[in-house]
């Protein structure tokens, strides 16, 4: 098949899935051949493309890369079947027309390599012409009249691959697995003697068409684990009927029998598996659009922005780890106080390093003690008098992922683990994305199921969410880690190591001219990348913004005309504000890049993310011992799941809100209720202190007043409506109970 045929089919069928026109496919296809990022190509080539967004933008790549590994396979497969000489005209137009994947697979199953099959063996025992005799119905043949009972059943093994090698035959059974099968699972045997998170699935089905993701990872989880046995139940008799029909060779005895084998032992088996297979990539897609939701959130949470900050990372036996840094995120001391053991000598540690410093916050990790730790900051800034400084909880996850790490060794190479833990505490709490770029998205857990979904779909899926956040939100040039700066448009690991060496030997940069004196950081990565980073205080205000330099000549034509200098314009919103952005539309410059440019002028390199605000925690409620049914809460969600969000509450164990008691009215999608890092109040509906587990609602009504409708597919809320007993949240360690700070 020709490139141009090819192009000619995908085109349109892109259009129609993706709701675009086929123009709009081929601009992004060209400028994804031509190497530019999706960054770059949504932010900067909107006219190109119809101002489509990263989203869309990132469809087309995906399908467009699942077309050329469709016409790669495709080729493989005509050569395959040209080699054995089996290549007629139909078949070739049937292959050459097929645009999905299985069905391909279908009609390249006859020609497909096999290994030695019952069908072959009859076919060395010189029994095809019996069997043809039965496919033809010739059964007044002497062949079929002289065969034996082990003649018949060898002509049958034949006619029974014959079968199931029929493209349509198999993609009926295929697709009726695929939307008829009901998802069965049973425990193992011998049942486990104790109790398990899969209980609610020791004999369970429900349609295939309807299970949710959630439900179906766990029962996956829980055949992998050794604990249940999962298999698809379809109704075998319409199956069968339906295939004699397709098969169209009458209805004798023998052909029955051999549709009933080529069903029972090839091609249900072998659908099963595929839809199985594709069941549980349908589920990891949509376990991974949800991790990649709740990290786009958590990478744009409210930042404190360039405020000094006293991080402590909280510990009983060892002490609590204390980092100080300055507004730049800069290491400057650290120490170690003992609360629980030295209570007078941490008090005066931890006053005298907020004399000398004046943090603006203190940032407490929230793990074991942590709100203990936080209430003895209270006090210390209470007993000094330093009412203005605020103390903040902020979330350990992957800290010591962090702290480990070859980034952490190179940023620190003389601290300790411990100390490094503490200063990635402190600066998540000025700069959440700048910081956790530097961990492993997997580490931070705000997923469900992110260990059994397919890795390299995961990891792809949070690459594209992180790269997307960063170039977002615009990177600081001269203060940017390596492992920010490598999630910039055109800047990968290598280019990002030199453009931090080139900053280190030759100092700040002052223009993003700059950029090009580095080794290796060519036009085309000029292009992708000047756009995204920032040069506070360059000589050319415009350095500062998200105006691309390919613009600068066109902002200063609109800055003369409005008889102003470029400096005068950037940041004045009134004198922004007067220009006519119709006067400036050219070829390659329209009024979407126009209206941008205006909008920066107006706040240069704004920050898109909101207004920090601390969460605030009851002072009372530390442990889950302190926590009663009927209390009413404030939180921050941490992680939302599709039957849920997890809460956390301020005791070290995230509460469980579950979908039905998210609002109101009834919820298919909690995200369309709450994202992560949302500050929501809840009441306390469930205390399980045995399996350290807290159901929450967030309704406003009472319980049973206006009530959310039952779910619309019936299904009963398993567990008493904690779905995370199928594992689908991993469990995060278990929160030390006792308060270890209670002399103070």
């Amino acid at each position: 098949m020709s490139t141009e045929t090819n192009t000619a089919q995908v085109l349109p069928r892109l259009s129609a899935e993706l709701s675009i026109s086929a123009g709009q496919v081929a601009a992004v296809a060209k400028l994804l051949k031509e190497g530019n990022t999706i960054p770059f190509i949504a932010r900067y080539r909107k006219e190109v493309h119809g101002n489509l967004d990263e989203v869309q933008i990132s469809k087309v790549q995906e399908r467009l890369t699942y077309y050329a590994e469709l016409e790669e396979r495709r080729a493989a497969i005509l050569k395959s079947i040209d080699e054995q000489g089996k290549l007629t005209d139909d078949l070739r137009e049937k292959i050459e027309s097929c645009m999905v994947k299985a069905a391909l697979e279908d009609l390249y199953q006859p020609y497909k390599p096999k290994r030695r099959t019952r069908a072959m063996i009859a076919k060395e025992k010189g029994l095809e012409p019996l069997a043809d005799a039965i496919w033809e119905n010739r059964l007044g043949d002497a062949v079929f009249q002289n065969a034996t009972p082990d003649d018949l059943q060898g002509a049958r093994d034949i006619l029974a691959e014959r079968i199931a090698d029929m493209a349509e035959v198999r993609g009926f059974v295929r697709e009726t697995f695929a939307k008829k099968a009901v998802v069965k699972s049973e425990v193992v045997s011998p049942k486990p003697t104790q109790p398990t998170k899969f209980e609610q699935y020791y004999d369970f089905q429900e349609p295939i068409a309807e299970i949710p993701s959630h439900r179906y990872l766990a029962i996956c989880r829980g055949q992998k684990e050794g604990v249940l046995w999962r298999h698809f139940v379809v109704e075998k008799e319409p199956v069968l009927a339906r295939i004699e029909e397709i098969v169209g060779r009458g209805a004798s005895e023998q052909l029955r029998l051999a549709i009933a084998d080529a069903y029972r032992r090839l091609l249900a088996p072998s659908c099963e598996i595929d839809v199985a297979t594709e069941k549980k990539m349908e589920a990891d897609r949509a376990a991974v659009e949800v991790f990649a939701e709740n990290l786009r959130h958590l990478l744009l949470a409210s930042p404190l922005g360039e405020k000094r900050v006293l991080a402590i990372d909280p510990g009983i036996r060892t002490g609590c780890k204390v980092a100080m840094l300055d507004e730049t995120g800069k290491f400057l001391v650290n120490t170690v106080i003992y609360p629980a053991q030295r209570t007078a000598e941490a008090q005066d540690i931890l006053a005298r390093l907020v004399e000398k410093f004046k943090p603006d916050a203190i940032a407490v990790g929230n793990g074991t003690a942590g709100r203990e730790t936080e209430a003895f900051a209270r006090s210390v800034l209470k007993l000094i008098g330093a009412k203005d400084v605020m103390v903040v909880s902020v979330s350990e996850a992957g800290a010591s992922v962090y702290s480990a790490s070859e980034t952490a060794r190179d940023e620190f190479p003389d601290l300790d683990l411990t100390v490094r833990g503490a200063i990635s505490i402190g600066r998540r709490l000025q700069d959440p994305l700048a910081e956790l770029v530097k961990i492993e998205p997997k580490a931070i857990g705000v997923g469900q199921y992110q260990h059994d979904v397919f890795q390299p779909l995961l990891e792809a899926k949070l690459d594209e969410v992180t790269v997307s956040c960063v170039n977002k939100v615009g990177v600081e040039l001269n203060t940017a880690s390596a492992p920010l700066l490598t999630r910039v448009s055109g800047i990968g690991a290598s280019l990002a190591k030199r453009i931090v060496e080139w900053r280190n030997e030759h100092g700040a940069f002052r223009s993003r001219g700059d950029l090009k004196k580095v080794t290796g950081l060519g036009p085309k990565a000029f292009e992708q990348s000047a756009g995204f980073l920032r040069i506070r205080g360059a000589a050319n205000p415009l350095d500062s913004s998200a105006v691309h330099p390919e613009r600068y000549a066109l902002v200063e034509k609109m800055a003369a005309d409005l008889g102003v200098g470029v400096g005068e314009l950037v940041g004045n919103a009134a004198l922004a504000g007067r220009i006519e952005v119709k006067r400036y539309v050219s070829g390659d410059v329209g009024l979407p890049t126009l209206k941008d440019i205006v909008e920066e002028l107006k706040k240069p390199g704004r920050d898109p993310r909101a207004v920090f605000e601390k969460p605030a925690f009851r002072d009372d409620v530390t442990t889950i011992d302190d926590v009663r049914e009927g209390m009413t809460l404030e939180g921050v969600v941490t992680n939302v799941t599709a039957f849920g969000a997890f809460v956390d509450i301020g005791i070290h164990q995230d509460g469980l809100v579950h979908i039905s008691e998210l609002a109101d009215h009834y919820v298919s999608d909690p995200s369309e209720v709450v994202k992560t890092g949302d500050k929501i109040k809840v009441h306390v509906i469930g205390v399980d202190k045995a399996r350290n587990r807290i159901s929450l609602s967030a309704r406003t009504k009472p319980r049973g007043e206006g009530r959310a409708p039952a779910r619309p597919n019936g299904n009963a809320r398993p567990n008493n409506g904690y779905p995370g007993r199928t594992g689908a949240r991993p469990t995060r360690p278990s929160g030390f109970v006792c308060n270890p700070f209670a002399n103070l």
